[in-house]
């Protein structure tokens, strides 16, 4: 099958077959995100009362990295549907299941393989960062109390080798609330509110890129990102 360069979204050339599907291992799509944007904003504010607070701090152009907190299994959906640009999230590959592995890459969703080095999934993500686009990242890696108290070092490694600033993210008011119809969905049409904090560099300005500058990194990242919920929750009274 011959493959074929054309101008990807960003104005990258990326290679497709003849059927003018882009090949393994490009950038995922950004307008697939904006579809799955839509989507999220349809589907969230449908079944619950999202309340969005500083959507207005995460930079208008460029690429950012959105930090978010996960306590619940509708956080990524919740923050695709609100947030003002278009996002590629990074999710296990366990999600891509059945009709929802060809749609979470349709929609510009990233999937990665928890049990290593996903080198493809890290090539896939940085280029989404450097097309300018927006990643969207659970640094706790896996679903928890969502108070950012245990950091994977994958977000440094992303803040620090595309030098995109950080945005915090809270998602408050769904866990571990009565009247829940299914387990791990906040009550139908209950508030849940999504603060943004002020983006921030995780990087120390150096470049470097050794063990300890994004061991270095790692820290000054949950101390912003627990500074940030600890205000969200004050503002929201969560």
């Amino acid at each position: 099958m011959r493959r074929h360069p054309r101008r990807g979204e960003a104005g990258r050339e990326v290679s497709t077959d003849s059927s003018g599907r882009a090949a393994a291992g490009t950038a995922p799509s950004e307008r697939g995100a904006e579809v799955g944007r839509r989507i999220g904003v349809g589907l969230m504010y449908g079944l619950w009362k999202p309340r969005v607070l500083g959507a207005w701090r995460m930079p208008a152009t460029g690429p950012a990295i959105l930090a978010v907190n996960h306590s619940h299994i509708i956080d990524g959906p919740m923050v695709m549907g609100v947030s003002p640009r278009p996002t590629h999230f990074l999710i296990k590959k366990e999600a891509f299941v059945g009709p929802l592995d060809p749609f979470l890459t349709a929609i510009g969703q990233v999937k990665v393989d928890r049990s290593g080095a996903d080198r493809g999934a890290i090539t896939r993500a940085l280029d989404v960062l450097r097309a300018g686009g927006v990643l969207g990242i659970f640094p706790e890696g896996t679903r928890g109390e969502g108070d950012f108290a245990s950091l994977r070092a994958g977000l440094a490694y992303f803040a620090v080798r595309s030098g995109a600033p950080v945005v915090p993210v809270a998602v408050l008011g769904s866990s571990k609330r009565p009247g829940r119809l299914i387990k791990g969905l906040p009550p139908l049409r209950s508030r849940v509110d999504v603060v943004f904090g002020d983006p921030f560099e995780a990087g120390d300005g150096s470049g470097r890129r050794t063990r300890k500058a994004l061991d270095e990194a790692t820290e000054r990242i949950q101390k912003q990102l627990s500074a940030h919920l600890e205000n969200a929750r004050r503002l929201t009274g969560r």
